[in-house]
């Protein structure tokens, strides 16, 4: 089922523009987002086939089926309360019956959690791509040898700086295990001519080794050093340069260019989400009514155009998350929404809906 399959067979109880254009911070080239909630054919609803949801190849495009519709709204879901509070401007289509959903019958402190902690997450997004776009890696991946160090007196020298300096290659090299010392080996080197020892050398392969090569070593030979893998940083750095360019792949090529060209080093439109969140979970905690169109689109816009300092808006927006735990702490909304009473209206909707048809 698609969505115009929703349209030709007048399933749809509610449609209507989203996103920055329904908050008032859309720009000349800001997509249209639409979202609404649409009712199964009652065949369907009763069969084996339930749809929760159904969107568009973009994911631009998206449609909540009513009792999905419903579950979000209990849990105080951002995105689906936001329909309620869809400014008129932007609402294509209200069927009757979808009168009967009121944001107030669903406001609660589940907000606290759903907008707050979901800004918060954010923030720390931000953060991430901070860091992503200030120490990137080098499209050169590090090897296990770039882990390994050799004593040296009383300290250490990098395994492959240390062979150097001895005249060594890594091929006369082999490794035994020191017993009951973790990621410790004695360092045996084959000066033999022809090398005739046997010695496997420090890893298999340079690039894709993950991990040091022991030898078996003949009885009564004697290390010339021990070498130590630092397993616990070779794992960690194994982990940022995986995250690292599955970011660079997947990232938004566009947004990563305005967070380039506006010279600030973050993502302009999530940090403006942070504080579109922020203010709006504030104002649920404070008067108990959702305002989807902002007040402030200047402010807002002056985020996504770069005017802040980063450190200067994540800071605001940590005062901002104090300020917000305050106002839900002192607020009078309930702990939850009524399941009862919304249950009895998803059944009431679904009825009369169905006798229409």
């Amino acid at each position: 089922m698609t969505i115009a399959d929703l349209r030709r067979q007048n399933l749809i109880l509610f449609e209507a523009i989203s996103g920055s254009r329904a908050y008032g911070t859309n720009l000349p080239h800001s997509d249209t987002d639409l979202k609404g909630v649409f009712i199964l054919p009652e065949a369907h609803f009763f069969g084996l086939d339930y749809i929760p949801q159904i969107a568009n190849e973009t994911n631009d495009e998206v449609f909540y089926e009513l009792r999905r519709f419903v579950e979000l709204l209990l849990k105080n879901n951002p995105t689906v309360l936001e329909l309620l509070g869809t400014p008129a401007d932007c609402v294509i289509y209200k069927h009757p019956l979808f009168e009967q959903f009121q944001a107030a019958d669903f406001l609660s402190k589940l907000c606290r959690q759903s907008f707050a902690e979901y800004a918060v997450a954010q923030i720390r997004k931000a953060r991430g791509l901070n860091k992503k776009i200030n120490h990137p890696e080098p499209p050169a991946r590090k090897s296990v040898l770039d882990f390994c160090y050799v004593t040296a007196g009383a300290g250490a020298q990098p395994a492959t700086d240390w062979l150097a300096r001895q005249g060594y290659e890594t091929a006369q090299c082999g490794l035994a295990n020191v017993p009951h010392l973790t990621d410790l080996f004695a360092l045996f080197i084959d000066a033999t001519p022809g090398r005739t020892l046997g010695y496997r050398g420090l890893v298999r392969d340079a690039e894709t080794s993950q991990d040091v090569l022991l030898s078996a070593v003949p009885k009564g030979e004697e290390p010339v050093a021990y070498l130590s893998f630092n397993r616990n940083g070779y794992s960690t750095y194994c982990r940022v340069f995986r995250e690292y360019w599955e970011w660079v792949e997947k990232r938004n090529a566009e947004r990563y260019q305005n967070t380039v060209q506006h010279g600030k080093n973050y993502d302009a439109k999530n940090m403006l989400h942070v504080f579109r969140l922020l203010q709006m979970a504030e104002e649920i905690a404070e008067t108990g009514q959702l305002h989807v169109r902002r007040p402030n689109r200047e402010f807002l816009l002056q985020i996504r155009r770069g005017e802040f300092e980063y450190e200067q808006l994540v800071a605001d927006a940590d005062q901002q998350v104090t300020k917000v735990e305050v106002a839900f702490a002192n607020s009078a909304l309930p702990d939850a929404p009524d399941r009862f009473a919304a249950e009895q209206l998803l059944r009431q909707v679904r009825r009369s809906f169905y006798a229409l048809a």
